[in-house]
Parts: C-alpha cells; structure tokens; sequence
C-alpha cells in the first residue's frame, strides 16, 4: 500500500505539460456528457456509473487486483456501450438542447420552492378533493425535471390555487398527466410520468396510476408529489417513493414545509394528528348530532 502511494506521488512528480493537457481534456470530456445530460433523469445513473467506475479502478490498481482489474477492463467497454442504448431517449434531448442557440450559457433552475407555494398546493389540494377532481403535482428539488416538463406542455407561470384547479378540471386539455413545479413556479403541465415494472407489480398497485406515478417520480429521485384521487377525493403526499395518504390541508402543508425545508420527516407526527382528526370524526359521528356539539365545544 506504502509502495502505491509513495509510486503514485513519484508519477505525479514526473508528470509532463502533455500530461497535464491529457488529463484536462478527459476531465473536460467528462464534464461536457454531464453536461449534455443535465436535467434528465439519467444524470443521476451516469454519475453513479462514472464514480463506481473511478472507484472500481482506483482499488484494483492500488491494490494490485491482477484478475478483478482484467474482469473489470472487459465488462467496462460493453457497460459504455450499454449506456447509449438505454438512455437513448434522454440522450437524443440532451444533444437537441445542444443544438439549440445560447443551450451553453443557459444555466439550470436551481431556485428551490418558495415557502409561499406551500399554502397555495394545500388550497389547490383541498379544493380538488372537494369536488373530487384527480391531481397529480410535482414538486422539483435538487434533481432537475426538464425531460418531464419537455414532453408536456409548457406553462412558466405563477402558482395559484385557482390556476391548478382550471388545469384539473375533467376533459381540459391539460387534466391528464402532471403539473410539474419548478422553482417556484408551474412549468409545465401534462407531463406523463413512466411506471416502472415494480412499481406495477408492487402491492400498492391496487391504487390508481396517479398514485403509482407519484410513487415512481419520488423514488427515482428527491422530488415531491402532491395526489387527488378521483374515486374518493383522498389527499395523498409522496417521498422517496412512500405514499402518505388521508392527509387534510393542514397535514398536507405540514409535511410541505418539513420536506422543503429538509428536516426530519414529520410524518409520524402528521399520520398522528390525522388519526386524532379521523378519530374524532368517527366519535363525532357515532354520537349523533347533539353529543357532537359538545364534543367541539370541549375541544
């Protein structure tokens, strides 16, 4: 281990002008293909397969792997091959991006949602369920959501809950598929989520596609999910690939803020407080009309 390290700094010592431009130009190479990726959902994939490779590489030379690094020099030609061939739809709207004038000094939307749009899906939500109206919102973070946006219909416009609620409404142009907000902003609507094969075969594949769709865009990335159902006008919250459902417009909210502002997930909280709602609507129900009163009184 001493020999590697001490042969490495003496190769590092030894290194040439052409050296050093040899390694910029595959460093830059590098950052070009992330950079024709960025804002697909391959990016993510790519960079894992990119540092696993590095890692893979790293550890067999240092430690003098002879047969892992000759098992390795053969998988990786067939693995870069692969890459094109299974992100082939994302890679076609990375280069069409390219091609596009000013795409180089164009930078990506990074404003994370305001705290503003917190009440305004919550009311959207809210008023959606009321006249059970099926929703499915995205919420960008971190992980960009062009390739959704580019497929819909684009919107670049101002969130509000009458505006969700237009776009929601049955047999509109834009009711089917999702509304994706990015940066504080809805840009764009009808956007058709994939479904993966677990996703499908999951055992909540008994719930309709919003929700399965829901499911798939949080667990293949940090975005959020805001759900309506259209069977029961239900209010469901997704993350990281978990559904939380029966949620009201305060609940919704509370998990809102928890997920945007990346604090611990209050969710345990939030299923409490909607039991404790549930519960006494149920209690309130069985007790009839005038123990009802006095049941919102001493509360």
């Amino acid at each position: 281990m001493t020999s590697a390290l001490a042969d490495a700094a003496t190769r590092m010592m030894a290194m040439r002008a052409a050296d050093v431009l040899d390694i910029v130009l595959v460093a830059a190479l590098l950052y070009g293909l992330l950079y024709a990726v960025r804002g697909t959902r391959a990016v993510q994939l790519l960079r894992g397969v990119l540092l696993l490779a590095l890692a893979v590489f790293v550890f067999s030379s240092t430690m003098e792997l002879v047969a892992f690094t000759a098992v390795f020099e053969y998988l990786l030609p067939a693995a870069i091959v692969a890459v094109p061939v299974v992100f082939q739809p994302e890679l076609r709207r990375a280069l069409e991006r390219l091609g596009r004038a000013g795409t180089l000094l164009a930078r990506a939307n990074d404003l994370p949602a305001s705290e503003a749009l917190i009440p305004v899906l919550a009311e959207a939500a809210r008023s959606l369920a009321d006249v059970q109206h099926g929703a499915l919102i995205v919420i960008e973070r971190s992980v960009p959501m062009t390739d959704l946006v580019e497929q819909g219909v684009r919107l670049d416009a101002v969130p509000s809950s009458e505006l969700l609620r237009q776009i929601f409404v049955p047999h509109s142009p834009l009711h089917d598929g999702a509304v994706v907000v990015s940066g504080g902003r809805i840009a764009g609507a009808r956007a058709v989520i994939p479904l993966s094969e677990d996703a499908r075969m999951s055992a909540e594949s008994a719930l309709g596609t919003r929700h399965l769709a829901a499911a798939a865009i949080t667990s293949t990335s940090d975005a959020l999910a805001v759900v309506v159902s259209e069977e029961t006008g239900t209010i469901s919250f997704a993350r990281d690939g978990h559904l939380t459902r029966h949620l009201d417009e305060v609940s919704l909210g509370e998990l809102l803020a928890a997920a945007l502002a990346d604090r611990a997930p209050s969710a345990e909280h939030v299923l409490d407080s909607v039991g404790s709602r549930l519960l006494g609507l149920v209690r309130t129900r069985s007790a009839g009309p005038a123990a009802s009163a006095d049941d919102r009184e001493v509360a």
